[in-house]
């Protein structure tokens, strides 16, 4: 059993005895259990519903930063969403006389005992963690071009791992690479880790069909059975940030194994059903917000409270997405740029809660968009993008939607750079398509509402 694997059981074991206790000791003091009675069966339910929230929020990976204010929040969301479910099946589904139907306080208050014994067990195992890896290394062995292009990702991502660069292909380390401090030969790379000198967590090479002397390779496979993982760097970027660079991509990317998902014919209709039933019903709760946002519009300035545009959604067809109107008219059709001067106050608010994206479910009701999916880009700047940006037309494999991957993960905006950056995140939603990872998206969006980050 591997490490993470090891880390994500003692987690899981942590949950279920904070929650236990948590339930049982309330349970005692309300009276709805005999003191020193515990009660365990009906408490799988509310762990079941724990567990799956904390995985969504990668809450059992021993790479997350548990002790982020990020983190702790979503650690948060994912509590009182584990809480709502419970109380539904406690009170909605279960027939009557079931334990926990003695009291919602216990139920309340259960989970928020349970809310920082989680948090704390991770806080502490993950000091352990990071102690124990700060010294560890990730070992990359490639030609100069590609060590640097390699450099620069971990330096856009504050990789917190040391990395030591091997050189490969012209056997030379000389002269040195711009702003990578540990570079030498594959040979000496490969005798430091036989003697100790360097403790490697992962090995990363370019590609699949990037080849070394035999000698070399068969010392890269001693290791890899030994219990050190080989990542290309595709993959690394998927394991390690969630994304799919863009270097490694070709026309032949596409037809690789990982999009079953996305071609499934039952997976795409069960979403589409679940699109209509959450837009639906979120049109019908959401229209008295809507209204009021509307009025508070149209009496601010006086211009029309909806804004409504032609964007580019799956197979590269054209619809007209509606939203909060949250610019000065003259400059609502202009694509986003970072000029603070064109957004109006109430703009302003309804960008920072979300607000003006709550017309879009019509878009998703029609079935021009999905809840979860690639943001719907003006057609305009998807023209100008599919000319500057290889392969940039995959990100239509599916429909758009009013959050995504991109979205909770890569900070709004449109120059070239940072839409080849949320490219990146799209292509890992379209290879990894899954309710796993809608639920996921989900959390985070919640999370980004409640405290105003990204867009």
């Amino acid at each position: 059993m591997n490490s993470a694997r090891r880390h994500a059981i003692l987690l899981f074991l942590l949950d279920a005895a904070s929650l236990v206790l948590a339930f049982n000791v309330l349970a005692w003091l309300r009276g709805i259990s005999p003191t020193g009675h515990w009660l365990l069966l009906p408490l799988a339910g509310p762990l079941v519903f724990l567990a799956i929230a904390l995985h969504l929020v990668d809450g059992y990976k021993e790479r997350t930063d548990m002790l982020s204010l990020d983190y702790t929040s979503l650690h948060a969301i994912a509590v009182a969403a584990a809480t709502v479910a419970t109380l539904l099946l406690t009170f909605a589904v279960i027939p009557a006389n079931f334990p926990l139907q003695g009291s919602r306080l216990v139920i309340l208050l259960g989970f928020g005992v349970t809310l920082p014994l989680t948090l704390g067990c991770r806080r502490f195992l993950h000091l352990r963690w990071l102690r124990r890896h700060r010294l560890r290394h990730l070992l990359y062995i490639g030609p100069r071009s590609s060590c640097e292009a390699f450099h620069g990702e971990c330096s856009h991502h504050a990789f917190d791992r040391k990395v030591v660069f091997a050189i490969a292909g012209d056997g030379s380390v000389a002269p040195p690479l711009a702003g990578i401090l540990d570079v030498r030969p594959i040979e000496e790379c490969l005798a430091a880790i036989r003697t100790g000198e360097i403790d490697v967590e992962a090995i990363v090479v370019p590609d699949a069909e990037f080849e070394l002397p035999p000698e070399l390779s068969d010392e890269l496979l001693a290791l890899y059975f030994s219990g050190v993982p080989t990542y290309t760097v595709e993959l690394f970027h998927q394991i390690y940030w969630r994304k799919i660079p863009l270097v490694q991509l070709s026309q032949a990317w596409l037809f690789r194994d990982g999009f079953q998902m996305a071609r499934e014919p039952v997976f795409v209709r069960l979403k589409r059903l679940f699109d209509i039933l959450i837009s639906a019903l979120g049109l019908i709760l959401a229209a008295p917000i809507i209204l009021l946002c509307a009025l508070a519009i149209r009496i601010s300035d006086g211009a029309p409270a909806f804004f409504c545009q032609r964007r580019v959604g799956r197979n590269r067809s054209r619809f007209i997405l509606v939203k909060l109107r949250t610019m000065r008219e003259a400059s609502a059709h202009a694509p986003s740029v970072s000029d603070e001067d064109r957004i109006t106050p109430i703009g302003r608010f309804l960008r920072a809660t979300r607000l003006d994206e709550l017309p879009q479910l019509w878009n998703v009701l029609r079935g021009e968009m999905s809840l979860i999916g690639p943001r719907a880009e003006w057609e305009e700047l998807v023209d100008t993008y599919e000319r500057q940006i290889p392969c940039y037309h995959f990100r239509h494999l599916v429909k758009p939607g009013i959050t995504g991957w991109a979205q909770v993960n890569h900070p709004y905006g449109v120059t070239l750079e940072n839409t080849m950056r949320k490219l990146e995140y799209d292509l890992y939603y379209i290879r990894h398509f899954s309710f796993v990872l809608d639920a996921s998206i989900l959390l985070k969006t919640v999370h980004i509402m409640l405290f105003g980050k990204g867009r």
